[in-house]
């Protein structure tokens, strides 16, 4: 997955090219972030995506691509997307999905590209320091696209977030940590903490065998390359295929360790939510109740961008090599983002009194006291919205037994804009489903099933001993309570 080299830099000596290129053949297989992905790219010319020139000094050398809808409101939402190694804007625009969202909730995307004159397998530089620390190299060069962008398209600058895929999701990381005063959110597809490489050696630690560094260890990486005093973060979430060979899966619980531990949240899920394409959704909740950090999981998925091509409100994007049929990432991620809410606040007070009424194994009631002009009111789970309802009441259905759901409530005027939302309230349904669940120590951890120390596995809840921390022992975890586990290795009835 790695060059056994250091990635080509402009200006820099290109003797060994040729060597580097027999090593590449040699392992196409394993490579993807500083070593590149093996399928060619076309460069950026797709309809719709228009290159932009001029947008500053551009110390990285990269390309600015930006697609933006059709009759764009002034403060929308802006969206950076990071390709992975071999691809470009192009690519990242046909098959990842950001499109169709960009039309549907209306927000403009930019589409940095590196290139072979900054790495040979064009590649953002994540692993060098230079690239990647504000103010230097590729991260400059974003961080100026995104001011370019705002000034072109009149960009809400409180509503910017990054995604990226695999070496971009990488940069993604680094760039949350060294702008968190530039964007509200990211999303990390596939890839790695952020300031866990600084050179190609350690980049082939991360990758195979991140380092288990402690959550106070990889929030103080986040903590010392943002600027000094920053107490406001973004919120992140987290993809990763369980099955994913180029970025082993820990990666995934160790950009969890840190991005929860900078937001002052603790590593254990404030509910657990199973989706679509064997995709499992882990929410932690900040302290107001507010979803900040989210790990999607998604079961036998290899490397890749999960997408779901179809016309269907919640699919999108196309497959293609690293563009796996499985989920929507992008739905999901738009809407932990709160992209499909126009960002509009109206002027109506927060209603009082938000109170849970009663909850069954799938349902939570809600009840709360009016507010002088409401029309309507909308209610939200973890931060997202779930239903609205002119009444003061409101029941939410089919949800998880035996899970704690974080509600509020907004009141929405008569020109259909929602007021301050309320102070939450928490709910637990009733009830419990076992489930069983039989997987290798390595990805039970991944899963949140089961801890390590010291090269063993342990699992979660009850503390039984599951043996060495790795992919090759296999196991059988029954879940008999909320985030207890047991072995089950004899049989699991349920």
């Amino acid at each position: 997955m790695a060059q056994s080299q250091p990635p080509f830099r402009r200006r820099r000596s290109r003797r060994l090219i040729g060597g580097i290129r027999r090593w590449v053949a040699a392992t196409a297989g394993s490579l993807a972030l500083t070593g590149g992905l093996i399928a060619a790219s076309p460069q950026a010319s797709a309809a719709g995506l228009i290159q932009v020139t001029g947008f500053g000094t551009n110390p990285g050398n990269l390309s600015m691509y930006v697609y933006a809808p059709d009759a764009l409101p002034a403060d929308a939402p802006l969206v950076v997307a990071l390709h992975g190694c071999t691809q470009s804007a192009s690519d990242y625009y046909a098959h990842s999905g950001w499109p169709k969202f960009a039309d549907t909730y209306g927000f403009a995307l930019v589409f940095p590209q590196t290139s072979s004159a900054n790495n040979t397998n064009s590649c953002f530089n994540w692993f060098e320091p230079g690239d990647s620390a504000r103010g230097q190299g590729e991260a400059f060069s974003i961080k100026q696209m995104v001011d370019k962008a705002v000034s072109l398209y009149g960009s809400d600058s409180r509503r910017v977030h990054i995604t990226g895929l695999s070496a971009g999701g990488a940069m993604t990381a680094n760039m949350l940590a060294a702008y968190p005063d530039v964007f509200a959110g990211g999303a990390i597809a596939s890839g790695l903490p952020a300031r866990c490489a600084n050179s190609v050696s350690t980049a082939y630690t991360c990758m195979y065998s991140p380092p288990d560094r402690g959550p106070a260890q990889w929030g103080d990486l986040v903590r010392s390359a943002a600027p000094v005093g920053t107490t406001s973060w973004p919120r992140v979430a987290i993809w990763q295929g369980t099955a994913d060979t180029t970025v082993k899966p820990a990666n995934a619980a160790e950009l969890r360790d840190q991005w929860t531990n900078v937001r002052g949240i603790g590593q254990t899920p404030s509910r657990t939510e199973n989706l679509g394409g064997g995709t499992t959704r882990n929410v932690y909740d900040d302290a107001s109740g507010r979803s900040g950090v989210e790990v999607y999981s998604v079961s036998g998925m290899g490397h890749g961008l999960a997408v779901d091509p179809g016309n269907g409100p919640e699919q999108c994007g196309s497959t293609g090599t690293y563009y796996l049929d499985t989920i929507c990432s992008i739905y999901h991620t738009a809407r932990f983002w709160g992209l499909d809410d126009d960002g509009s606040t109206g002027s109506l007070p927060a209603p009082t009194g938000l109170t849970v009424t009663g909850s069954t194994d799938t349902t939570v009631s809600l009840s709360w006291k009016a507010v002088d002009g409401a029309s309507s009111y909308v209610v939200y789970r973890g931060g997202t919205r779930v239903g609205t309802t002119t009444s003061t009441s409101y029941t939410d259905t089919g949800l998880a037994t035996g899970t704690t759901y974080t509600y509020a409530a907004a009141a929405v005027d008569t020109a259909g804009a929602a007021g301050v939302v309320s102070a939450p309230a928490t709910a637990t349904t009733t009830g419990f489903t076992p489930t069983c669940h039989t997987d290798s120590n390595y990805d039970h951890t991944v899963a949140g099933r089961a801890y390590q120390g010291g090269g063993h596995t342990y699992a979660k809840g009850s503390g039984q001993a599951m043996g060495l921390w790795n992919a090759f022992t296999t196991r059988t975890l029954k879940q008999t309570a909320p985030g207890y586990y047991v072995i089950a290795d004899s049989g699991c009835p349920v």
